[in-house]
């Protein structure tokens, strides 16, 4: 059944032989109505602590812009500021090269709060190298940790390179973590993230990591010893 309050050409054919009522009219907004909505903007705003009862239409929207432009200059501000505190922590970004000499200063002296990350190498240890170039790749990403390396035997006279590589880290002078030999550090096949990891666990630096990639890799390599068994036969 058609609806006679539709608006049809038939619905108006029907109204004008009287067989249909008149469409009835719809409400005008009227000025108490416009009113009533403006004390219902002033109550909202209210709890704000803002005297709003004597502004017009054009004044309230002039505030909202320039509460939403307050809400967006508080933002900036604190964007600034934390980029402020980000960019005076971001201090190094390279692996420094120290000798002996060079220790205090450079670790014990390093500042406060201050992650100092330590690798002691030898340039004839392969592992050290493929250390070396993982912390490169870590000092760029991680500018507010101190990245450091020296020839383990300027540092301490006959340091054994059966402990190498080997990596100290520091906070404020104080060592907090230390990583000795390869087999505590993973051997050859070692990867960055891994690395990033371990420091990160000691807190050396502030990775997003959670996760030991230890773990998957080696799950990894189980699957492949066992599709290699399962070939051999």
């Amino acid at each position: 059944m058609q609806d006679p309050n539709e608006d049809t050409e038939w619905n108006d054919a029907l109204r004008a032989k009287g067989i249909l009522p008149p469409k009835p009219k719809e409400k005008e907004i009227t000025e108490d109505d416009i009113i009533g909505m403006i004390e219902n903007t002033i109550e909202q705003k209210q709890h704000q602590g803002k005297d709003l009862s004597k502004m017009g239409l054009d004044e309230l929207d002039e505030l909202e812009d320039s509460e939403d432009e307050a809400v967006l200059l508080d933002y900036r501000k604190k964007r600034i500021a934390e980029m402020k505190a980000m960019s005076q922590k971001a201090k190094f970004g390279s692996v420094i090269e120290i000798s002996g000499k060079d220790y205090v200063d450079e670790v014990t002296k390093a500042g406060s709060e201050i992650y100092v990350v330590l690798h002691l190498y030898s340039r004839g240890v392969p592992f050290c190298s493929l250390i070396n170039q993982h912390l490169s790749q870590l000092a760029v990403r991680f500018p507010a940790t101190k990245f450091i390396k020296a020839i383990a035997t300027t540092c301490i006279p006959n340091y054994p390179e059966r402990n190498l590589p080997t990596i100290f880290v520091y906070y404020e002078g104080q060592m907090k973590k230390q990583l000795v030999g390869p087999a505590e550090l993973g051997g050859l096949n070692l990867s960055c993230e891994e690395l990033e990891f371990m420091l990160g666990q000691a807190k050396a630096i502030n990775t997003n990591i959670t996760e030991d990639p230890r773990k998957a890799r080696a799950v990894k390599d189980k699957m492949f010893a066992d599709l290699a068994d399962s070939n051999d036969w």
